[in-house]
């Protein structure tokens, strides 16, 4: 399908892509109403300020994953309760893209707990692609590492979107995860971009990081050569069994900012307010779309976690005065 979002070639002037550490933690300690009228200003220039896209989230894959990532209950290195899976069949892949289409989601996400894809099931992923395509949704798909080749077969099959985030900074990734390192991360997006494929690409907040580390995360995303046309911001879940199931959460305030500057740094991109949702107020949910977050996942469960339920979310965009992007 073709694909409605605003490409850098697009806008009125040119983005920056060579963001010093120093001037990105200048906008994190900005106070905080002008960070968030800067962040609004500048998103009123790209966007409509009212309009938010809805995307859904499914699981083709759940569990197994042989990664240690800390916060991750698919890990096979951890013991929690989720429901493991083989990879879903394409009849009822569609099934959920049908429902999430009719619930007013125009790009739909699909995930799968593989630490790398085998050349095998990347075919499979194929006419998966092709069928959602088919529905008139974005597709995206999350498969774990990829290869220059598997990432231009993927891009043969019409592969609209690929997430694959870069968690936190360099300097904190270490504590996060020991089995891929940060420069797999950057090759996979590398291959994704040359295969002409959109990258969508953020990280998680409230892993015990730092402000610095926050920093040093979205400045790694704006100073790629293009700026992911996707930015999820998460909030940590905590999930019993990892070894992120306590500790102290981060302030809702913090993640409010890091929605704004991420909104200030990447102007063009999508900016969605993804995991964690569950656990914000109406409020808070509000401030992150005055801070420019533009981009939700719609329905009752991400991969593995709980989300808000659609009701929720009709009742507080009716509130705002928000309308959902039709594309």
């Amino acid at each position: 399908m073709t694909l409605q979002t605003v490409s850098e070639s697009d806008t009125k002037s040119p983005l920056n892509h060579s963001w010093a550490l120093a001037d990105v933690l200048d906008l994190f300690n900005s106070p905080f109403n002008d960070l968030l009228f800067k962040a609004q200003t500048v998103h009123r220039q790209f966007h409509d300020a009212n309009e938010v896209q809805i995307a859904t989230l499914l699981s083709i894959k759940t569990g197994g994953c042989p990664e240690d990532c800390k916060y991750c209950p698919q890990s096979v290195h951890y013991d929690t309760d989720v429901d493991t899976h083989a990879l879903m069949d394409i009849d009822d892949v569609l099934i959920a893209a049908k429902a999430a289409k009719e619930q007013g989601a125009t790009r739909f996400c699909m995930g799968a707990a593989w630490r790398s894809p085998t050349e095998r099931q990347v075919e499979q992923m194929v006419p998966v692609i092709e069928a959602v395509g088919d529905l008139g949704l974005e597709t995206c798909v999350t498969l774990g590492m990829l290869s220059d080749s598997q990432a231009s077969r993927l891009a043969d099959a019409g592969l609209d979107y690929y997430n694959h985030n870069l968690d936190t900074s360099p300097d904190f990734y270490s504590e996060i995860i020991s089995t891929r390192t940060y420069q797999d991360r950057l090759d996979t997006l590398d291959n994704v971009r040359d295969a002409g494929i959109n990258v969508c690409c953020g990280g998680i907040v409230g892993m015990g990081e730092s402000r610095a580390d926050r920093a040093k995360l979205l400045a790694e995303l704006a100073n790629m050569p293009k700026h992911p046309e996707s930015v999820p911001i998460n909030m940590l879940v905590r999930v019993a069994g990892t070894p992120m199931e306590s500790g102290e959460d981060l302030d809702i305030f913090e993640f409010i900012r890091t929605v704004a500057v991420a909104r200030i740094m990447m102007p063009a991109s999508w900016v969605r307010l993804s995991a964690g949702r569950t656990e914000m107020t109406r409020e808070a949910q509000s401030l992150c779309f005055f801070a420019g977050a533009n981009s939700i996942f719609g329905g009752d469960r991400l991969l593995t976690t709980p989300n808000p339920e659609e009701d929720a979310d009709k009742a507080l965009f009716d509130t705002l005065g928000i309308s959902t992007y039709s594309g």
